[in-house]
């Protein structure tokens, strides 16, 4: 019986050892190609990206605006946090740099209680300590690669809470006043001010916060230039936590030129230029609304940039790095209409090589490729 049982054994153990033989001579005859009908292929070390291969573009290439700012999206709200340390910045603000990016915008200092530097102000009014003085960082890299840092204002939530942006007033009273203090004074690299506030239509309280906050950033740095970044009220206008992608009732060409054409006349004073963000209308209505941004702009003396969203609007998935063919219209409808600048939400997450999304690393490639970089 017990030498039965050992017989017994030694067969399963011989049986169980053929098998994961067996599997494993599978496993690398598939990796290697080999096959019942003898095909053969590369082995796995000789697979390799031919990089002397580039695409066959049937469009004219370079016929856009160039992309040449790009905001650093840290205190993520809707987008995944990527936990990059300094070496992982340094590294991005090269790869903008290569791409001709010489404008970096934090978009905002803080949401609620998360912060990206230590405010005593803040921090007093039960924000949360940042592990990294990430103003401090991104001035030092901006100075670094010879760039020019915008910094983007607190945003407490309660305009998004009431519809009533005067609430972000207050807390930006002493947030203005303490970053010039504390770095606008020191970095040749602090080039300017964000209003970090966005609307889309007339807002209750919008053009006088715009007003009190730009005005403020303007008197406490000798006139550094401020800018805003509104949304065009348009079919994809729709909440990002919503699974809808677009909505019935959308802005018409005309309201929105009268809606800020007003806000325009009341912010012209103190805000130097308008980012529009490009993602909210359908790529056939670009042209028309770029058109009436541009003269609004031209007629209260501001300049009109582009905020080129690289991101898709159009998938259910929100938000992944959008299809070039997509970017590239929206850049070309910018440069037909004249516009001064590109800025991008959001390089380092939907453009950069090293974002978390691999296909940020083509869209970064495509991009190269039609601007000849």
């Amino acid at each position: 019986m017990h030498t039965e049982k050992n017989n017994r054994r030694d067969f399963i153990k011989k049986t169980a050892l053929a098998g994961a033989s067996i599997a494993v001579t599978s496993s690398l005859a598939a990796c290697t190609g080999n096959n019942r009908q003898g095909a053969t292929t590369n082995s796995p070390g000789s697979v390799r990206k031919d990089e002397s291969l580039k695409s066959t573009l049937i469009v004219p290439k370079n016929n856009g605006l160039q992309i040449t700012g790009a905001f650093l999206d840290e205190i993520s709200h809707d987008i995944p946090h990527q936990n990059w340390g300094e070496a992982e910045w340094d590294l991005d603000f090269q790869y903008m740099k290569a791409i001709g990016i010489d404008t970096v915008i934090m978009i905002r200092s803080g949401y609620k209680k998360f912060i990206t530097y230590p405010s005593k102000y803040l921090l007093d009014k039960g924000c949360y300590m940042p592990s990294v003085d990430l103003v401090d960082l991104f001035l030092r890299l901006a100075e670094k690669h010879g760039m020019k840092f915008y910094f983007g204002l607190y945003d407490s939530g309660h305009y998004w809470a009431t519809g009533d942006m005067s609430h972000e007033i207050e807390d930006n009273r002493y947030v203005i006043d303490e970053v010039w203090k504390n770095y606008g004074e020191k970095y040749k690299s602090f080039g300017g001010w964000y209003v970090s506030g966005e609307i889309s239509r007339a807002t209750k309280g919008a053009i006088g916060a715009f007003h009190a906050m730009g005005k403020q950033c303007k008197d406490v740095s000798g006139g550094l230039p401020t800018f805003i970044s509104p949304w065009i009220d348009g079919k994809k206008a729709v909440a990002a936590s919503g699974s809808t992608l677009s909505k019935e009732e959308a802005v018409s060409v005309q309201q929105h030129e009268k809606e800020w054409d007003e806000i325009f006349a009341g912010i012209h004073e103190v805000v130097d230029a308008v980012a529009f963000q490009d993602g909210h209308i359908d790529y056939n209505e670009l042209d028309a609304f770029f058109e009436v941004n541009k003269k609004l702009a031209d007629r209260y003396g501001m300049e009109c940039w582009t905020n080129a969203e690289t991101f898709d609007r159009d998938m259910p998935i929100k938000f992944l790095p959008i299809k070039f063919d997509k970017l590239r219209l929206k850049l070309e409808a910018a440069k037909r209409a004249n516009y001064v600048k590109a800025i991008t939400f959001e390089f380092s997450h939907f453009m950069s090589p090293q974002s978390a999304y691999i296909q940020a690393g083509h869209l970064y490639n495509r991009y190269r490729e039609y601007f000849n970089l």
